[in-house]
């Protein structure tokens, strides 16, 4: 918004400051990221910038850590890995999820306060604490260790940010449509399907992308229930850096980025579709 004609010299620091104090806190929340994107070109094994690099000199760039990342065998298990266990944990946290959410939207569900509150508890309690509850209960189930054990332990995870998502979306459902649906003679699983679903399917879709990126970039929790078999990125990456400083982590961390805007772009869009759908102007 631009400002009025008839702002005072108070009105016009404070809209000044206020657009300076936005970029200072935009540029504290994204340097640390954009910061790693030119190192992961570096032509040398260094997490520093070079005189080459800070001369713009083309040798001192080079695309090999790219090169090491997809023909090294450690980094394709962890991304096959990776996709395998977010895939899966985002279908059952996603499914979860929304019939949980689906009963909380209900005028009638008893303790409603208690059951959010249990639902989104994994978010609330330190991972930590989540990782150590879920080693001994798994190992007991015979669980630890495998990719289902890590699959199951994401979907606890991820199940709260898709109650949560579809849960925004279900406060401006309009109730009478359901009514209306029924008096057309639909019976309740025609109701859901045309009527229910295609308004919720913006954030049935934004809570599973919330969820993959919950599972795909989770380490604690894989490090107490998997192996070397069910590691993941984040572990790779975490080993390498405990254990051999590489930029291939770099590399790797810059494509996560790509990766995580393009999400981040597909959950603006899909936001905007709800918006429209229900009548509203996109802001």
């Amino acid at each position: 918004m631009a400002l009025p004609a008839y702002a005072g010299p108070l009105e016009t620091f404070w809209y000044y400051m206020f657009r300076f104090l936005c970029g200072c806190i935009f540029f504290f929340l994204i340097a640390p990221i954009v910061v790693i994107i030119p190192l992961s070109f570096n032509a040398v094994p260094f997490f520093t910038f070079t005189e080459k690099m800070l001369s713009f000199d083309p040798e001192g760039y080079s695309l090999k850590w790219y090169r090491d990342f997809f023909s090294n065998l450690n980094w394709q298990g962890a991304v096959k890995n990776s996709f395998i266990i977010a895939f899966f944990a985002t279908i059952i946290s996603t499914t979860l999820g929304t019939i949980a959410a689906l009963g909380l939207s209900r005028a009638d569900m008893p303790a409603k306060t208690w059951v959010m509150g249990i639902l989104i508890s994994p978010m609330i309690v330190p991972l930590i604490i989540s990782a150590a509850g879920m080693f001994f209960f798994y190992t007991d189930m015979g669980l630890a260790s495998t990719h289902l054990g890590v699959i199951l332990a994401h979907a606890a995870l991820a199940t709260p940010f898709v109650v949560i998502t579809v849960t925004a979306t279900l406060v401006g459902f309009d109730q009478s449509l359901i009514r209306a649906s029924a008096t057309l003679g639909a019976d309740s699983t025609t109701t859901f399907f045309k009527v229910i679903v295609p308004l919720i399917l913006p954030g049935v879709i934004s809570g599973a992308l919330f969820a993959f990126v919950t599972s795909f970039d989770e380490v604690v929790v894989v490090k107490f229930i998997g192996s070397y078999e069910q590691r993941t990125i984040p572990w790779a990456m975490f080993s390498g850096i405990r254990e051999q400083i590489s930029p291939t982590i770099l590399a790797v961390a810059t494509l996560l980025v790509l990766l995580s805007i393009a999400m981040l772009a597909t959950v603006e869009l899909l936001r905007r579709r709800n918006e429209a759908i229900r009548g509203l102007s996109p802001g």
